[in-house]
């Protein structure tokens, strides 16, 4: 009876240690695809932590997690994608998601002929709607009643927020990636190739830039870009 105890204890203290263990946050890495292709500039945002990634151009990226734990995955082009941290993805330290490419649906269709055939003319939808993004459907729709409780108490709200803001980014990121092509940052500001992006994300965090692109005035957002180029690099150098 003794050494059945003995067992028996011996067996819930291993047991608390795995569970423990599995608690402790570590770095997980992952790789992104869709359809075989690695996907870079896919935001990854655990829910739990608040910690946030970008994945490389190999679509890998590196994130605190432990099992248990929800990580969001949100992309400009694809649909936005949550997954759970199983206990065989945490101890072997690998995650692998595949998301699913978002197709655009049109607002309104133009008809050169008949310019004022529109979507809103039409009928399709009312008159004056205001359009909102993905994220902004996501957050607005966890807003209010038991859904809304729910999303504040469990930190999903802030996690939507962060959601939104990320893909207000990533629209301004596409919209500069048509406006200017490479060159014009390499030989113009002087932005080494493989710094581009990161160079692209350091503009969009300046209000004052971000205004300009709004107003759609080019030649202000040059000005603005030339400055903001100034001291990247003065800072990439000092660094």
């Amino acid at each position: 009876m003794r050494n059945n105890l003995i067992v028996l204890f011996v067996f819930l203290g291993q047991c608390q240690l795995l569970t423990a263990q599995n608690n402790v946050e570590k770095m997980i890495t992952g790789t992104v695809i869709s359809d075989t292709i690695k996907l870079e500039g896919i935001s990854v945002i655990n829910c739990m932590n608040k910690m946030m990634a970008v994945t490389d151009k190999e679509g890998c990226f590196s994130i605190q997690a432990k099992v248990g734990d929800i990580l969001n995955f949100s992309g400009i082009d694809y649909k936005y994608l949550s997954k759970y941290v199983y206990k065989h993805e945490y101890i072997s330290g690998t995650v692998e998601v595949n998301m699913v490419f978002n197709s655009i649906i049109l607002d309104e269709v133009i008809i050169n002929k008949y310019a004022n055939i529109t979507a809103e003319n039409l009928g399709i939808i009312p008159k004056g709607q205001i359009k909102l993004t993905p994220q902004e459907r996501r957050l607005y729709s966890n807003s209010g009643g038991i859904d809304g409780a729910f999303s504040y108490l469990s930190g999903e709200r802030d996690a939507l927020k962060m959601n939104l803001e990320i893909e207000k980014k990533e629209t301004l990121m596409k919209k500069l990636e048509y406006m200017f092509e490479d060159k014009y940052y390499t030989k113009t500001l002087k932005i080494p190739e493989e710094l581009i992006k990161g160079f692209q994300y350091y503009c969009v965090d300046d209000s004052e830039f971000v205004k300009s692109l709004g107003l759609k005035n080019k030649a202000m957002s040059m000005f603005l870009m030339t400055n903001l180029a100034f001291v990247y690099n003065k800072n990439r150098l000092e660094n």
